[in-house]
C-alpha cells in the first residue's frame, strides 16, 4: 500500500511538522506495510527526518508521477482548502485531488479545516473535488461547509491529529532557554495584515503577566523567521522584558509549551498543544479555525483580541489576564476532561482511512 500525503510540509512550520510527525507515526503503527510519499518544499530534508519518500511539491510532473504510483492520496491535515491565503493555494491543493480522482486513485480530505472560501473557492472545491471518496474535518464549521459543497462525499467531523502527539520518554532540560525553575508563559504570534491593531493589547497582557503575576514571558516563533520578526515588534512595545526564544526542533517546542503555566496563542497548533497538555490559554483567533477550536473545546475564556475588530481597552485586557491566572486550575481541569474524547476523535481519522483502504 502506497500513500501520498499532500500538505504544507517542508517549510519549517512547527505546527505542520507536528501534523506530519503524528500522521507518519500513526500510519506506520496501523498499517505496517505502508509506504509513504510526502509532497514537500524540501524533499531531501523531509525524507531524512521522517524516513519517507518525498517528492518536490513544485514540480508538477513529479507530483503527477507520484499520484500515479499511489494507491491512496491524502490531502491534509491542516487548513489547505481556503482562500484567505490566495487563489493560487486552493487551486494547487484542490488540483492535486482533481488529478488523483482523474487517475482513479482512492482520495481523501484528511483532518482539514475548510475555509474561509470566497465564491471562486467554493466553485473550485465543488468542481475539483467531485468524486472524492471520503473526508474528515476537524471542526463543526468545516463539516457543514464541506457537506454543502460535496453532498455525495461521506464527510465526518474528527479532530486535529496533533491531539495524539506524545512527547519522548526522556525529559528535556529547558534551563538553557532561561525557563527553568519559575513559572513561565509562552506567546505564539504570526504575521497577519491586521496585527498592528492588536499589538498593544498583546504587549499589555505580557506586562500584566510579568509585573502583577510574576510570570516570566517568552515568545516562541513556531513559524520561523517571520514569527520571530512579529514577536520582536511586540517585545519592543512591552514595559517588562519578555524573551524571544530561538528557533528550535519540534520536540523541544512541544516540551516548552507543555511546561508553560499559560499560553497566549495565534498559531492554531500552539493552542492545540496547550489544550493537549491542559495548559490554560488566551486565544487570538486570526482565522475561523482558531475560533472553531475554542468552540469545540467549549473554552470559557473569550479571546484576548480578534483581528479585524477594535482592540480591547487596557482594563479589559487586565481583567482577562487576571481571570486566566485566578481560574488556572479550573481551566486546566476542564481541558483535561476534554482531551481524551478529542484524542479519540483524532484517532478516528485513521479509522476512516482504514475503511477507505479496505473498500474494494
Amino acid at each position: 500500500m502506497r500513500v501520498l500525503l499532500s500538505g504544507y510540509y517542508g517549510f519549517d512550520n512547527l505546527g505542520d511538522e507536528a501534523l506530519l510527525e503524528v500522521i507518519v507515526a500513526q500510519l506506520r503503527a496501523r498499517f505496517p506495510a505502508v509506504r509513504l510519499d510526502v509532497l514537500s518544499a524540501t524533499p531531501e530534508a523531509t525524507a531524512k527526518t521522517y524516513g519517507v519518500d518525498a517528492t518536490p511539491r513544485w514540480s508538477m510532473r513529479s507530483v503527477r508521477e507520484a499520484i500515479g504510483r499511489a494507491d491512496v492520496v491524502l490531502s491534509g491535515g491542516g487548513g489547505l482548502l481556503q482562500t484567505a491565503t490566495s487563489a493560487r493555494s486552493i487551486v494547487y491543493y484542490a488540483g492535486i485531488l482533481r488529478e488523483a480522482i482523474r487517475q482513479q486513485r482512492k482520495t481523501m480530505i484528511f483532518a482539514q479545516s475548510i475555509g474561509p472560501l470566497d465564491l471562486l473557492g467554493r466553485i473550485v472545491v465543488r468542481s475539483f473535488c467531485r468524486g472524492l471518496d471520503r473526508a474528515t474535518v476537524r471542526d463543526a464549521r468545516s463539516l457543514k461547509l464541506l457537506q454543502s459543497l460535496l453532498p455525495q462525499t461521506p464527510v465526518e467531523q474528527t479532530a486535529d491529529p496533533v491531539f495524539l502527539y506524545d512527547l519522548p520518554v526522556e525529559e528535556i532540560d529547558l534551563s538553557t532557554e532561561g525557563l527553568g525553575g519559575e513559572p513561565y508563559a509562552i506567546v505564539s504570534v504570526r504575521k497577519v495584515s491586521t496585527l498592528r491593531d492588536g499589538q498593544h493589547a498583546i504587549a499589555r497582557a505580557v506586562d500584566r503577566l510579568a509585573q502583577v503575576h510574576g510570570v516570566r514571558v517568552a515568545f516562541l516563533p513556531m513559524g520561523g523567521a517571520a514569527d520571530a520578526e512579529v514577536s520582536t515588534g511586540i517585545i519592543r512595545l512591552c514595559k517588562s522584558a519578555p524573551m524571544l526564544l530561538p528557533e528550535c526542533p519540534l520536540a523541544r517546542a512541544v516540551a516548552i509549551l507543555r511546561g508553560a503555566r499559560v499560553v497566549i496563542g495565534m498559531r492554531l497548533h500552539a493552542l492545540i498543544l496547550a489544550a493537549r497538555f491542559a495548559v490554560p490559554f488566551l486565544a487570538i483567533p486570526y482565522d475561523p479555525k482558531v475560533s472553531a477550536l475554542c468552540e469545540d473545546l467549549g473554552y470559557p475564556l473569550e479571546p484576548l483580541w480578534t483581528p479585524g475588530r477594535l482592540a480591547p481597552s487596557d482594563p479589559a485586557v487586565d481583567a482577562l489576564v487576571d481571570r486566566l491566572m485566578s481560574q488556572h486550575d479550573v481551566l486546566a481541569t476542564a481541558l483535561r476532561s476534554k482531551v481524551e474524547p478529542i484524542r479519540a476523535a483524532a484517532a478516528r481519522n485513521f479509522d476512516v482511512l482504514g475503511e477507505l483502504i479496505r473498500d474494494p
